[in-house]
């Protein structure tokens, strides 16, 4: 018989059951709403409805505070679980609460790094789109952990740069656009960082453009390459339809598979 701290920590990283399932769509939903808030609060709102907003994040704060501390509670090596890279998004996450004390336009920017959350919640994904090929998961983690970086980076661009550009950084938008143009090296010219921070924050950004782009098109031309070597030989065990032409049992479970 499982114990407390045992069914704990199984529910929060299962997706199989409906328990687990549960349990971590609200957590999913809960990031992408916290995220909707973020950028809704870059634009001009009634003051009522930006007060709304404030309550709900601080709430969904505390979920996730809650969330934490049980999975601190709940983890076998406490040590390994706090160094996890995981763990330490999920701590992020949570410092403007746990912090509150300070500066507010400090914490702020700790706020962006939530939307990364979503990279523990891969399996998860995977389920609710019943990924099945190794082409649309591939392709599908590419793209989200692109956009995650890009989300990130245009709210930390947004929060350091909007008080002395708020010409040219109007909005979560106009971050948007700038990170993209930047990172891609197009660089049209039209928006430029004024601020210390904004210019190095600029400066990361390119570099990450340089390295991480490249990188990511070479995955995908990798596996553009490896599916053109496939064929068409569907598994009777979990419907994988694509497999290397001299294969005779599933790469993915292990089924034998029909010539």
């Amino acid at each position: 018989m499982p114990s407390l701290r045992e069914k704990i920590a199984f529910y929060l990283d299962d997706v199989e059951t409906s328990v687990g399932l549960g349990i971590n769509l609200t957590i999913l939903g809960l990031i992408l709403l916290s995220s909707v808030i973020f950028i809704a609060g870059t634009y001009s709102l009634p003051t009522t409805v930006q007060n709304s907003f404030n309550i709900l994040d601080t709430i969904i704060l505390i979920i996730f505070t809650i969330e934490y501390c049980l999975r601190f509670w709940s983890a076998k090596n406490k040590s390994k679980f706090f160094f996890n890279l995981f763990s330490l998004i999920d701590l992020i996450a949570i410092l403007p609460l746990l912090l509150g004390w300070l500066d507010i336009r400090f914490l702020r920017i700790f706020r962006w790094f939530r939307i990364l959350r979503i990279i523990r919640l891969w399996r998860l994904k995977i389920k609710i789109f019943r990924l099945q090929t190794e082409d649309s998961i591939v392709y599908t983690r590419i793209f989200l952990t692109l956009f995650s970086l890009i989300f990130v980076y245009a709210g930390l661009i947004y929060q350091v740069e909007h008080q002395v550009n708020s010409k040219k950084l109007k909005n979560f938008f106009d971050a948007f656009y700038f990170v993209v143009v930047t990172m891609t090296t197009v660089g049209y010219g039209d928006v430029t960082p004024l601020s210390e921070t904004g210019r190095a924050m600029t400066l990361l950004m390119i570099l990450t453009g340089i390295l991480f782009i490249p990188w990511q098109l070479g995955e995908l031309i990798k596996q553009a390459v490896k599916t053109a070597n496939l064929v068409e030989k569907e598994c009777p065990g979990c419907n994988l339809t694509r497999h290397d032409s001299d294969a005779k049992f599933c790469k993915q479970c292990g089924t034998k598979l029909e010539n």
